[in-house]
């Protein structure tokens, strides 16, 4: 018996990254020793006095119990300290903060609580898969925006006419970026926020990379002058802190929106486990020199995969932030079609540009989180394959 499945449900396509996954078993099964740069899986460990906050947590009887629906107050009250201190932004506990199991989590509750059918929700192309897949079960429609590589990767907003500014709803920003690893500078969120003032949309920005980029540029779109009258800024644990496995986050921003989200989560959503709060609040309300420090040894290791495939031929994105590096394709080749050489070739895997929009189609996306020494090899491996590819850009 086939049982009909709903609509939404026939919506939901296939996941980019458990398809690369499942790729990578198979050829590691057939013996291939696969360097996988596939993924943002942090290979770091939270430091030893997150670990330690955990560990007695986990003694207390209180966190037997569920935790308040909003957050633990001491989760909350860290995530405002982190703000005030990295950001320079006051926030209300209460009611500008709101706890989440991740960041895609938080946006899911956004999305849901923003878009109706029909709705036009823009985001940057190339994207986060799941933006797309959100705004589709949801009905919305979608307005890519090309980022282009002459601006940094990043979108003239600027050139898109006010008549279709005034169709959209919901603008969503994820910087530092995931698949380029572009910066947004101030004005590039100032510009945002005007917009938003003047169209009558909201933004939401995806900040998952918080801190692991040059600092200078990590601006919280929160810090803009107006940007609380419009925005919602959504923050995970997970690549800041190595706690990718324990599932926590928040968001933050505009009172209206963040009650909105709350009431969708309280239905729809559970409560961040009650340890992991703990251990976040640490995280947060501590110095922040281990999230320094794996900043400085991810562009340690943006310098390897970087330069090794300039050194091969490769035209690389001269990125700044996050946990990957973008570098294109030969002439007439596509993305996918390298990520599958690559991977058949010389053992390396990395996700073809193509899974974060048009605009990656002749991209590849290679994540730094190997140890150097493979880092090493892996661009090695690519650099044998390079005598036959001598025409790369022609």
């Amino acid at each position: 018996m086939t049982i009909a499945l709903s609509k939404t449900a026939q919506s939901i396509p296939s996941n980019v990254f458990e398809r690369m996954d499942r790729t990578v078993a198979h050829a590691r099964a057939r013996g291939v020793d696969v360097i996988d740069l596939s993924k943002g899986n942090p290979d770091g460990f939270p430091e030893a006095r997150i670990r330690a906050e955990a560990k007695a947590a986990v003694d207390s009887p209180e966190n037997a119990r569920y935790t308040p629906f909003d957050g633990k107050p001491l989760f909350l009250q860290a995530a405002a300290s982190w703000y005030a201190h990295e950001h320079s932004v006051a926030l209300d506990p209460g009611t500008q903060l709101f706890a989440v199991e991740g960041a895609v989590d938080g946006l899911a509750a956004a999305f849901a609580v923003l878009l109706d059918p029909g709705d036009v929700v823009a985001f940057v192309d190339p994207y986060y898969p799941s933006y797309h897949c959100m705004a589709r079960m949801l009905g919305a429609e979608e307005l890519p925006l090309p980022a282009r590589a002459e601006l940094g990767w990043l979108p003239d907003l600027d050139a898109v006419p006010g008549e279709t500014w005034d169709r959209v709803k919901l603008l969503v920003l994820n910087y530092p970026n995931n698949p380029t690893g572009a910066q947004a500078p101030p004005r590039f969120f100032a510009c945002a926020v005007e917009l938003a003032v003047r169209h009558g949309f909201a933004i939401v920005h995806d900040f998952a990379y918080a801190g692991l980029g040059v600092h200078e540029n990590q601006k919280s779109l929160l810090a803009v002058p107006g940007a609380r009258d419009v925005g919602l800024e959504i923050v995970s644990l997970s690549k800041m802190y190595a706690m990718a496995g324990w599932r926590a986050g928040f968001v933050a921003g505009n009172e209206q929106l963040v009650a909105a989200v709350k009431q969708y989560h309280y239905q729809m959503g559970s409560m961040v486990t009650s340890f992991v709060q703990d251990a976040g609040a640490a995280a947060l309300a501590g110095d922040q020199v281990f999230v320094r420090e794996q900043a400085a040894r991810y562009a340690a290791r943006r310098v390897i995969v970087a330069e090794g495939l300039r050194a091969a031929g490769y035209n690389v994105f001269a990125s700044q932030g996050g946990l990957y590096v973008w570098a294109q394709a030969p002439a007439a080749m596509t993305g996918d079609e390298l990520a599958a050489r690559w991977l058949g070739e010389a053992g390396v895997a990395a996700l073809p540009g193509s899974c974060f929009g048009n605009a990656g189609v002749r991209y590849v996306r290679l994540s730094l989180l190997q140890p150097s020494q493979r880092l090493h090899e892996a661009v090695a491996r690519i650099g044998k394959l390079s005598p036959d590819m001598e025409k790369l850009h022609a």
